[in-house]
């Protein structure tokens, strides 16, 4: 069972000695909800667009099910596109556009050579919440024009010298368990000792085989089964004096897939399923081979006239590995991985103005080394350098203790060399020549923008509170796309201008007793556009840049009718067309569904009948969006293809079976629904025609000491 035996030995022995020790409280929890919609800490309550936070306490539910925080995102946060279940966050939009990942405010989105498997750059189990900011935004840098994911990491609270918590967790198929257990152990260990405090944690998983409601392997184009993950979390932090801190942080994690499968191509127009059979997979292990990052950080909020001060210096980089394409390069298959290596210094000072007012003023400065060469050497994207200096301020004022304005300016500039380079010839499975191989002058592409925001919320009354907020994104696009398959000479005359995102939002929030309901409209749109459109014919994407226009509306509520009962449901909507020129009408076509995802509508109910006793039952639902016109061979265009309706449901359920452990039981895909992802059905193409995940159990145990 391919080193299953040996994972299982190691959970057993690691539960033996948990066991054995003396149990505490665990103390990590969430706290007051603050979040960092802006550059600063703050509130919920005074962020004037909108944000979701997924707490400790739901991403420990969630954990009971599965791991793969693309899957929980996607559950949990409205307008966030669905899942793939795979390695790859390919299509994964945030309200038709492109999401900023962070760790810590740490960017890991690689918008210079966008391999889109940034979501799944940190394991789950170290963070203390993930705050979604949606709706392009420029506060925290390049990238970000569809909204931003911060994964905010654990820090102990109120904690003794020494706590903990051990997890271990059984993991496989219902459908055909046959080599599909897999295995995950976990642990953390916190604490604080006078001014020190410390969170050290180490997680080991191994799936096995991923099977779908029939039985049936999954198809392996970077397939979350028969992988092997690694994250290894330490948080170090001292206060020399009061409200003043100094913190290490160092996070590495890795998720390879080391398959016994080759990938049988799946058919679209006999809705045939990719697969696998027996055989040494070609290549390298796909996956995240290695994501590294550092922060040093410090902070002191007792400085002159009340004012504080922030200031970091971060490094990150990471190593994302894709397939062999069979017979597309020149000199035979090729296998890329995409390289990126980024140092970052930002400071950041807020002073209060008057009792009413706020000013925060500061600079960011990142330098970013991004490249995409083959495996084997081959250079298919060059070296792009860039540096980005881009200094920013914002305001907050308070009138009358309920109207909240907010406001801010951020100027980017950014300069990116590329050397002189050769593109790879490229040809098609005749082995003939679909681009051929020049030589492209290098030289520099230099990007300034200025950018603004603004936002007004008004908490007077609890029963509607409503806020409105504008608010610009900024992006180079995908310029390594833009250079690998250049059709010129020098780089100059390649189309890499900027992409600069307009976002108005338009919501409110109603409180009543133990109810919250809130609804967001907005409306997204830029000049240009970065939609990559797949060209069957040439088996090459493109970049698309077109003016469009993206709108949609997302609703949520929470209700509690009971002090054992909690109930949320929420809903989604986004289109989006753009102009193509080809008529009087300026948005004449819609956006693919690689932009654009299907309405989605969440649900999850948790009932706690007895003490010590949780039920929870979660429901996401994809509807139908179809949008497009079939070709004569019966498919549709690259990332058009039609979405079909399907509808999952996941149960988890603990019990406390003392003061200190906790038993844990998750079924994923509960009804065993028999279904192909929204990407495998838009995407169409055979080897990621692959279905989702049939029922599948998750089985664990948790102690706290």
């Amino acid at each position: 069972m391919r080193r299953i035996g040996s994972t299982l030995f190691i959970l057993a022995a690691a539960f033996s000695a948990s066991a054995q020790q003396k149990i505490k409280k665990d103390t990590v929890s969430l706290g007051e909800v603050i979040v960092s919609a802006s550059r600063k800490p703050e509130v919920l309550d005074k962020v004037p667009s909108s944000v979701t936070v997924v707490s400790r306490k739901t991403l420990e539910r969630d954990l009971t099910i599965t791991t793969d925080i693309t899957e929980i995102l996607a559950n949990e946060v409205p307008g966030l596109a669905p899942s793939a279940q795979t390695n790859s966050n390919v299509g994964q939009s945030l309200r038709g556009r492109s999401v900023l990942i962070m760790i810590d405010g740490i960017p890991q989105s690689t918008p210079l050579r966008n391999g889109e498997v940034d979501l799944r750059s940190i394991d789950p189990a170290v963070l203390e919440r993930v705050d979604v900011l949606k709706g392009a935004t420029a506060i925290y840098g390049n990238g970000a024009t569809g909204g931003l994911i911060n994964y905010i990491t654990l820090t102990p609270k109120d904690a003794g010298a020494i706590s903990g918590k051990t997890t271990l967790n059984l993991t496989g198929s219902l459908t055909s368990p046959k080599n599909s257990l897999g295995g995950r152990v976990g642990q953390l260990l916190y604490g604080r000792i006078g001014k020190f405090d410390y969170t050290v944690s180490g997680v080991y998983e191994q799936n096995g085989e991923f099977k779908d409601a029939k039985g049936n392997i999954l198809g392996n184009n970077y397939s979350l089964g028969e992988t092997e993950s690694y994250n290894g979390f330490v948080k170090l932090g001292y206060e020399p004096a009061r409200r003043q801190r100094i913190q290490l942080m160092y996070n590495y994690y890795s998720s390879q897939q080391n398959s016994n499968y080759t990938l049988v191509n799946g058919d679209f127009l006999t809705g045939k399923p990719a697969t696998g059979v027996l055989g040494k997979q070609p290549g390298e292990p796909t996956g995240v081979k290695g994501n590294h990052n550092l922060q040093l950080s410090y902070q002191a909020d007792s400085l002159i006239g009340g004012t504080s001060l922030h200031a970091d210096a971060y490094y990150t980089s990471r190593d994302d590995i894709f397939y062999v394409s069979i017979g597309r390069f020149e000199g035979g298959d090729g296998q890329s991985h995409t390289l990126s290596k980024k140092k970052g210094l930002r400071f950041m000072f807020s002073s209060p103005l008057t009792k009413m007012g706020s000013l925060s003023y500061g600079t960011d400065i990142i330098g970013d080394v991004t490249s995409q060469p083959l495996v084997d050497g081959r250079v298919w994207v060059p070296e792009m350098k860039m540096f980005n200096v881009a200094p920013f301020a914002e305001t907050e004022w308070t009138f009358l203790d309920n109207i909240i304005l907010k406001g801010g300016v951020r100027i980017e500039k950014v300069k990116i060399g590329v050397e002189d380079y050769t593109t790879l010839r490229i040809t098609n499975a005749a082995g003939g020549t679909v681009t051929p191989s020049f030589a492209v002058k290098g030289g520099d592409l230099k990007y300034t923008a200025t950018l603004f925001n603004a936002g007004l919320r008004y908490n007077r009354f609890p029963l509607f509170t409503p806020y409105a907020s504008f608010s610009q994104g900024f992006s180079v696009a995908d310029v390594g796309l833009a250079l690998r398959d250049a059709k010129v000479d020098n780089i100059s005359k390649i189309n890499t201008e900027a992409v600069l995102v307009n976002n108005y939002e338009l919501g409110f929030v109603s409180k009543y007793k133990q109810l919250r309901f809130e609804l967001t409209g907005f409306v997204s749109t830029s000049k240009l556009g970065a939609e990559m459109v797949y060209d069957v014919n040439t088996d090459l994407f493109n970049v698309a840049r077109t003016p469009e226009r993206i709108y949609g509306f997302e609703a949520a509520v929470q209700y509690s009718p009971l002090h054992n009962l909690d109930m949320g449901a929420s809903y989604s909507y986004v289109e989006g067309k753009a102009d193509t020129g080809r008529i009087d009408d300026k948005y004449d076509a819609y956006l693919n569904g690689r932009r654009i995802a299907a309405p989605k509508i969440g649900a999850n109910i948790h009932y706690r009948p007895v003490n010590g006793l949780e039920v929870g039952l979660q429901y996401t639902g994809i509807q139908e969006r179809n949008r497009f016109v079939k070709l004569p061979s019966g498919l549709y265009k690259g990332n058009e293809g039609i979405v079909k309706a399907y509808n999952l449901f996941n149960l988890n359920a603990s019990y406390r079976l003392t003061k200190n452990a906790l038993v844990t039981l998750g079924v994923e895909n509960l009804f065993n629904e028999d279904y192909f992802p929204a990407r495998s059905q838009w995407f169409m193409i055979p080897g990621f025609y692959s279905k989702g995940k049939g029922r599948a159990f998750n089985i664990g145990i948790a102690v706290n000491y």
